[in-house]
């Protein structure tokens, strides 16, 4: 718990550096490139783990492994290693990306329904959920054919559970009480 919390202060002060130096995208690049490294590679999670490994070369490996950073990025992660952070760093990347959505007005969430939406169910949801929540709504479309009928939606810490499956849970639990 302590060490996400110091990664949204580490990822709160890169985004104001990147405003500040107006770079928000060519940072955002840096940090999506860190985070799917940390996705795809478990050796990369532990390289940055490692403390057998020095943090010259540390920051000399990441450097070679992720070309063509911004000169803002290259010196917040060079601080970060320094300051024996580097573990950090794929949650402060996450942490940065999920700042600059809330910084632009971006609102992001999931649907799970149990078939693929169309395009009007789609827009019927979006134009329900834009009434309550405030920002361009960006919502990741999954299909879990366990849910019978309906979706569910996940914005933030709130969930709207209208799937079939739930219901019939819920008149279970009733019926058995």
């Amino acid at each position: 718990m302590k060490s996400t919390k110091a990664a949204i202060r580490y990822a709160k002060a890169l985004l104001e550096m990147s405003i500040e130096q107006k770079v928000l995208d060519p940072v955002l690049h840096d940090m999506s490139r860190i985070m799917t490294m940390a996705q795809s590679s478990q050796d990369f999670v532990s390289f940055l783990n490692s403390p057998i490994i020095n943090t010259d070369k540390k920051i000399k490996i990441i450097n070679a492994l992720i070309v063509d950073l911004q000169p803002l990025s290259a010196g917040f992660i060079s601080l970060i290693v320094k300051n024996g952070r580097s573990a950090m760093l794929p949650f402060i990347a996450s942490g940065y990306s999920s700042l600059l959505e809330k910084h632009r007005g971006i609102v992001s969430g999931t649907i799970i329904s149990a078939v693929a939406l169309d395009n009007d169910t789609r827009k019927k949801i979006i134009d329900k959920l834009s009434k309550t929540f405030a920002g361009e709504l960006r919502l990741v479309e999954k299909i879990d054919p366990a849910l019978i009928g309906g979706f569910i939606i996940t914005i933030g810490d709130k969930q709207i559970d209208s799937s079939v499956a739930s219901k019939l849970k819920n008149l279970r639990q009733e019926l058995t009480n």
